[in-house]
């Protein structure tokens, strides 16, 4: 790695050859002109760690916002970046992100993170670290101590940030909020979340044959904090969201875009216990076996919150792998429930309302209700909705950290850290079910539906130790966060 530092002649010759070069971008980061200067295109400059597949989207959402520039890219997958290395011919490319931040930091004004779960956090704590500003793909972290250690130092390195769950700048969103503050369907007291996921392999072993690694993929960086395995063919780029060694399953791939609504209707904080029942796990290719490495088949989380200001608690249940919770008998025998394969309900004292993915078609039940029911616009909406999600990012990092832009984005890690850490509390009871217990001299295979008690600020499970295991990885050596 090059561990070559930008000197001050250094950086008198990056803005001599930014402004005289035609083949460098024709930007002047604040913080090389200093603090007190605004750079004199107003733009922000982004480095990209993970460059393809969904990092490709987010590139191009922030480079439509108009006011970005896409200065560098990083990927340990070429295949993967073609495109958009075509599409930004004068972004310097990296493989190892670590690298890029060391020897571009001084160039760059924020950071967009797109890897695999696992990578996540120490992608992200990097570039805060050098008090750049972050984007933040969901899940926000792989596991709930990572989530709550983005969440502090956000306000430490004073950067501003955002989660990548867009639908929580959406007006759908706003709709249940407003709704919800005039009182119109009274007390919440239960919540259904459900989702058609997992689209992957999952309760599944992992393959017994050995796969050549793919040319221009460097797999060991790929693995980052992951135990060392080797590669087979099939778990990139997208089948990685299956393995708990990379990813956090349906509830990581949906559960902050369709449970996201419930956070900003109600501000639930840390639930208070969890508990699950999941699908058989135990048959691939009709053999009997016991496949932890991967999550469920399917699984039902029920998630419960404390009560605020003198409101009932709530029931928050999850479902996923295509189970549904029972239609409201508000809603027709051939409405649509959410929107179709996904979907949030709250039931309240008064009343009852739905959506779908990323709160999309908010409607009252039975559905006449929102024609009839007319409500004051409470909460302000955000330009472009879901679309507008990036620009807001990009125009709260150039106004900067502790202003009002920065403040008001829709998914900034104080929202967006609790949030992913009762995500995650739903893997972690999923885990917990599936761990064995020695009885004597024989094993007791999991399926022990235990509710665990959850102590929220001090992050741990009160009433059994065991399931503190999955609270914080241990990461492979030379990783940290």
């Amino acid at each position: 790695m090059n561990k070559k530092k930008v000197t001050d002649n250094s950086r008198r010759k990056f803005i001599q050859n930014t402004a005289l070069s035609a083949a460098g971008f024709f930007i002047v980061p604040r913080h090389v002109l200093g603090r007190g200067f605004t750079a004199p295109s107003d733009k922000l400059v982004i480095a990209a760690i993970g460059s393809g597949g969904k990092g490709a989207d987010d590139i191009a959402h922030f480079y439509k916002s108009g006011k970005a520039e896409i200065g560098f890219l990083s990927d340990v997958d070429d295949r993967q970046t073609v495109e958009t290395r075509k599409n930004f011919p004068k972004a310097k490319y990296y493989k190892d992100f670590r690298e890029m931040l060391q020897v571009e930091g001084k160039h760059i004004d924020a950071v967009s993170v797109s890897t695999p779960d696992h990578t996540h956090a120490v992608a992200a704590m990097a570039a805060m670290q050098l008090n750049k500003h972050v984007y933040v793909q969901k899940p926000l972290t792989h596991d709930i101590y990572e989530a709550r250690k983005l969440t502090e130092a956000a306000h430490r390195y004073k950067v501003v940030t955002q989660m990548g769950n867009q639908g929580a700048s959406g007006d759908g969103v706003r709709q249940l909020q407003d709704w919800y503050n005039a009182g119109t369907i009274g007390d919440v007291h239960t919540i259904y979340c459900y989702t058609d996921r997992p689209i992957w392999p999952q309760g599944v072993g992992r393959p017994g044959t050995i796969s050549s690694i793919p040319a221009g993929l460097d797999f060991d960086l790929w693995l980052g904090t992951a135990p060392k395995k080797e590669y087979f063919e099939g778990v990139l780029p997208f089948n990685w969201r299956g393995w708990w060694d990379y990813g956090t399953g349906a509830l990581g791939d949906m559960a902050c875009h369709i449970m996201a609504p419930a956070f900003a209707v109600l501000d639930l904080g840390y639930p208070i216990s969890a508990e699950c029942s999941v699908a058989n796990r135990y048959i691939e290719n009709w053999n009997a076996g016991y496949f932890p490495e991967s999550g469920p088949i399917a699984s039902h989380i029920t998630l419960r919150f404390k009560g605020k200001n003198g409101k009932p608690d709530v029931e928050l249940h999850w479902m996923d792998g295509g189970i549904q919770p029972t239609r409201p008998e508000e809603l027709e025998p051939n409405e649509q429930m959410g929107d179709g394969g996904n979907g949030i309900l709250f039931y309240g004292t008064k009343g009852k309302m739905m959506a779908g993915t990323y709160g999309v078609d908010p409607t009252l039940l039975p559905t006449s209700r929102s024609k009839e029911v007319k409500v004051p616009e409470t909460i302000a909406r955000v330009k472009d909705g879901s679309e507008g999600h990036y620009a807001a990012w990009v125009e709260g990092a150039i106004a900067g950290y502790g202003s009002e832009k920065a403040k008001n984005l829709s998914s900034n890690f104080d929202i967006a850290g609790p949030l992913t850490e009762s995500v995650l509390m739903g893997n972690l009871a999923i885990r917990s079910y599936d761990l064995q217990k020695k009885v004597g001299d024989e094993t007791e295979y999991p399926g022990r539906n235990i509710k665990l008690l959850w102590d929220g600020p001090n992050m741990k499970i009160t009433n059994f130790d065991e399931a503190n295991q999955f609270v914080k990885r241990t990461y492979r050596a030379g990783w940290s966060l």
